[in-house]
This record gives structure tokens, sequence and C-alpha cells, in this order.
């Protein structure tokens, strides 16, 4: 990152570092994580963790890898002395020797995947024996390389260990990886059961481990993103615990707002910001906060993305303290082609049964939270729900007739369940012209011209649903449009809920800190009727759908967010899949 002006050096920001040495003596910031350590000790030793996906675990499993290395004891006051977990050390630090696996790298094809993981995991057992030749009896590295594949080199190891007087703490990261790339195909399940299920290798590995754990296997943390392979291999190491939704566990990756206000009152004494710490926080906690991760913990502490916090924080110094133009990490969007194959479990799209669009339309879906489900069962509607959950797409949200509530969480995961949507319609020959759409965009925001772009979508709408009648429908109406807004690069919309539980006000929530130019912001009241309504049924929409666009307009939230923008208030009536009145609500 170019050197900016500043008091003094500051601390790297750590943006995609999973290393915790590495952070540590390349003197990086680091938000102190270090008093879970005590709290895992105390948690059943074989230790199951699932989080989305860039929310810090893989650097938590190497904060956990050093402090318990054998080797590493000499490292221990530079690396935890002045840390939470150095001034209050556990009697069990540096006392293991250590295996750190990462499925992730493995080839997660199955015609490759036996002998990928055989491959990484032979790899990181004669690392194992070289770090630890001085413990380790004569000849082990020797004879290790000569047993067959990973699940027999392992079974050697920890009965070497064993007669050696020797503990190993076991690390496995991503373990769902191989799970995760199989279901994007849902044609290849019963490969993967065969993998995950009986004698499979997988489930061989998995036996294996559950095996050492009676001899000098004593610790083991594993950790993915999704609960479906734990389901499948529950038999295979049935004495591991799922801590995922554990109230004491909540805040243990991602940052807190403390930690996030403490990072920027850190990086606001060493550097000119043109922002206050809260002005930060408010710019920035409708994109990467809201996650709850207990369902204990609603109401309480929130959770920001850390890996979304490091990339804004990165970008806004290296832009001399300016906001960026674009909030969302463009690395997620990896990610979220990654996730899409496996969210098309949800491939009912009609308006009534595509739960997604529900989401969007309603703003909220309700449903039991599982630990786990077996692969088979991914479609079922509850399993579903857990799995979007756990992937970050949702979080909870309170209840709702005596069910938990689930919720998109913020404008970042907004981003892409809305283009899961816009991919799942262009697929089905809903086709947008994006140029065209992005300069009746601007002239949105700079010549308050509205009304073209709406009969873009009322057009699209009107031509799709009338060659697709199962999309017809108040969701797919109030889904699509929602999800249009969406991509437009001058507003973030913000959508209200009205009584009955469905969006009601659209806030087109100016950019103002990025285009300082622009001149209108718009609040769109949108009503829906089925297709048989009569004419006085649409005038009595119209004159109720102009009286909650000005009383949402006198709001606060508005006043505070439209800036030196003029705002316009509009209300649109469709009556089934036409639109029959978009206009301005006029003053006087």
């Amino acid at each position: 990152m170019e050197e900016m002006t500043s008091k003094v050096k500051a601390k790297r920001i750590p943006y995609g570092m999973m290393n915790f040495v590495a952070i540590r003596e390349d003197d990086c910031y680091y938000v102190d994580k270090t008093r879970f350590i005590e709290k895992v000790e105390e948690a059943n030793k074989y230790f199951f963790f699932i989080r989305p996906r860039r929310f810090g675990k893989s650097l938590t499993l190497s904060m956990l890898h050093h402090y318990y290395d054998i080797n590493a004891a000499d490292k221990f006051e530079r690396l935890y002395g002045d840390l939470y977990i150095g001034q209050h050390p556990t009697p069990n630090h540096n006392k293991y020797l250590i295996i750190y696996l990462n499925f992730a790298v493995i080839n997660a094809d199955l015609g490759n995947y036996r002998s990928s993981m055989d491959a990484h995991c032979n790899t990181r057992f004669n690392s194992f024996c070289d770090r630890y030749a001085k413990l380790l009896p004569e000849g082990v590295r020797e004879e290790m390389n000569k047993k067959d594949g990973c699940v027999e080199q392992l079974d050697y190891l920890y009965e070497e260990c064993y007669k050696a007087g020797l503990k190993i703490y076991l690390f496995i990261d991503e373990y769902d990886h191989f799970t995760n790339h199989i279901l994007s195909d849902a044609t290849r399940l019963d490969e993967y059961k065969g993998e995950t299920h009986g004698t499979g290798y997988l489930r061989t590995f998995f036996d294996t481990i559950k095996s050492g754990t009676y001899s000098s296997i004593e610790r083991v943390f594993v950790t993915g993103v999704s609960p479906v392979t734990l389901d499948d291999l529950t038999s295979g190491f049935n004495i591991g615990t799922n801590y995922s939704l554990a109230y004491g566990f909540n805040e243990m990756v991602g940052f807190t707002e403390q930690e996030v206000r403490q990072m920027l009152s850190y990086y606001a004494s060493v550097h000119e910001f043109h922002h206050t710490v809260d002005e930060l926080i408010e710019i920035m906690k409708p994109y990467y906060d809201n996650y709850c991760f207990a369902e204990e913990a609603y109401g309480e502490t929130t959770m920001y993305n850390s890996n979304m916090v490091l990339s804004f924080l990165y970008k806004y110094i290296d832009n001399r303290c300016r906001i960026p133009g674009r909030m969302l990490d463009e690395n997620i969007r990896v990610d979220y082609n990654k996730l899409r194959m496996l969210i098309r479990k949800d491939k009912e799209f009609a308006h009534d049964a595509s739960l997604i669009q529900t989401l969007v339309s309603k703003g909220f879906v309700t449903g039991e939270l599982k630990e786990g489900f077996p692969a088979e069962d991914i479609a079922k509607e509850d399993n579903f729900v857990s799995l979007l959950y756990y992937f970050g797409l949702v979080t909870i949200g309170g209840l709702h007739r005596g069910s938990p509530r689930f919720v998109i969480p913020n404008e970042v995961v907004r981003e892409q369940i809305y283009t899961y949507l816009l991919d799942n319609y262009h697929d089905n020959h809903l086709h947008s012209d994006s140029y065209r759409l992005g300069q009746l965009e601007e002239d949105m925001a700079y010549d308050g011209s509205f009304k073209p772009f709406f009969q873009y979508i009322a057009d699209s709408i009107y031509t799709y649903s009338s060659q697709r009648d199962r999309q017809k429908g108040e969701a797919f109406v109030h889904g699509y449009t929602l999800a249009l807004t969406s991509q437009c690069r001058f507003y973030r919309p913000i959508s209200e809920l009205d009584n009955q539980g469905g969006y009601a006000d659209i806030f087109l929530c100016p950019h103002c800190e990025i285009f300082t130019d622009m001149e209108h912001s718009y609040i769109i009241e949108l009503k829906y009727l089925k297709s048989h309504s009569t004419d006085d049924q649409v005038a009595r929409a119209v004159r109720e759908a102009q009286a909650q666009v000005c009383r949402y307009a006198d709001t606060v939230k508005v006043n505070e967010h439209i800036g030196h923008t003029r705002l316009h208030k509009v209300y649109v009536v469709y009556k089934g899949v036409e639109m029959v009145a978009c206009e301005e609500v006029q003053e006087g």
C-alpha cells in the first residue's frame, strides 16, 4: 500500500492474512481473540466450528496452532506476551505436537479426490516428522512413508506418538470443501455418499481420527462452512461437539462493533482521517454488520465480517482517507460463485415456491435452525434455511409467531442475494441490458428522470410474465424490482416492511459521499394488486400509496441521508404484471 502522510508509522492492515505468526512479526494490527483459548480448553476436546467464508476461521486456527505447538515455546512471549492469553496463560500452552490439515487445497473432483487427499496429508505428515524429529522415535518418517495412503499413515503416526508418550493436537481447516464441491452437482449425490458413508474414504479417515483419540490424538479442532458433511460423518466421528451455535463462541471470529471502533480509532491517530469514527461506523455498519451466530445472543452483540472491514479500511486509507467507490470486496463475488450452484437446490422458482424469492419479497423467512443434516435432505425447507444461515446469507432476526426469524444481514449479502435472483431470472430468459440500465440510472441521479427506469422494469416484467405464467405474482414483481434497483451504483436501496410483513417503501438512499455532484434521491411506494382488481380498487391503492410515501418521506432516517439531493416521492402500482401508475406526489 502506498505510504500515506501520517503522524507515526502505522501498523500494517492484515487484509487477506491468515498466518498468525506473520501478523505478529510483521507488526500488523491484531484484534485480540486469545481470550477464547480458555473457553476452547474448557469445551469438549473434539471441537467442530462452522462459520461463513472470510470470517477469520483460518487465522483462529493459526493462532491456536502456535499457542499449543511444543516447538514454538521459545516464541511464546514474542507472539502472545502483550495479548490476553499472554497475561493469563493456560497450563497446556506449547504442550502438543501439531498436525495441521487444510482440505481446501485438496482437488475435490471425485476422480482425483483420494490421490489428492493422500498427497496433501503425506506432505503434512512428512513435515510433522521433520518438525518433531528430536521427539519422535528414530525411523518414524521412513516407516510412515511405506504405509499406503493417509488413513494408514495417520494410524501409524498416532500409534508411534502414543508409544513415545507424546500428545497430538489435530487441526482440520475447511473439512467440508469436498462436500460443497460435489453437492454443486446434484447428479453426483450417490458418488458423494460413497465417500462419506460405509467404507468410503473420507468416512474411513474420520474413523481413524476417532480411533486416534483413544491413543495420542488428545484434541481436535475442525472448521468449515457447511453442516452437511458433519451430519454424514457423525457415526464416523461421533465424539465431536458442534459449537457453531453456542452463545459462548458467538464472538470468537468476526469483529464486534467495539473492536471495529478501537481499530478505527487507532488508524485515525496515525493517519489524517477525513471522517470521524462515528461517521465511518455509520457508513460501514449497513454493509458489514448484523451477523448473529447464537439465538441467545440476538439483541445483544452483532458481528461484523472481519474480512470486509479490513478490506474497507485498506481501501479507505489507500484512497487518501476517502470513502471507496465500491463497498463490496470483490473477493466476496468469488465466494458467491462458489456457493451459487449449491443454492440452486432452491430451483423450484415459481413465486410461491422459491424460498429466496420469499426472503426478498417478504423480508424474512422462518424455520428451525439445524446443527446438521444429511446431503440428501439439503432441499428440505428447514435444512435449506439452515444452509443459508451457515453460509452467512441469512442471520437470526428474532422470532415470528414462535419460530426463529431469518433476515438478510446486510447490504453486501443483499447484493449477493439479488444477484442470485437476477441470475435465475436471466437463466429463465428474463434479460436486462446493463448498458441501457446504467444510462437510465444516471438520468435518475442527475436529471430527476425516474419514469423510464421503472418503465424498463415494468416492460421486462410484463413481457417475461406473459411467457412464464408461473412467475406471476407479488413476490416476483417486488423481488425483480428490488433486485434491479440494488444494481444501481448511485443508490443503496433500503426497504421497509409494512404491517402485513411485505416490503412497502423503497428508499433509494443516495451515495452522496461517493457521487458528490448527484442531485436526486427517491422514495418509492410499490403497490401490487391482483389482475382482476377493479378500477376503484386501483384508485384506492393509489391514494394509499400517496399517503404512505409522504409519511415515510418525513422520517428522520430519510432526512438524515438525502444530503443535498432533492427527494422525489414516487408511487408505483401494479395490476397483475402491468404497471398502471408511476407518478410523483406533487407538493402543495
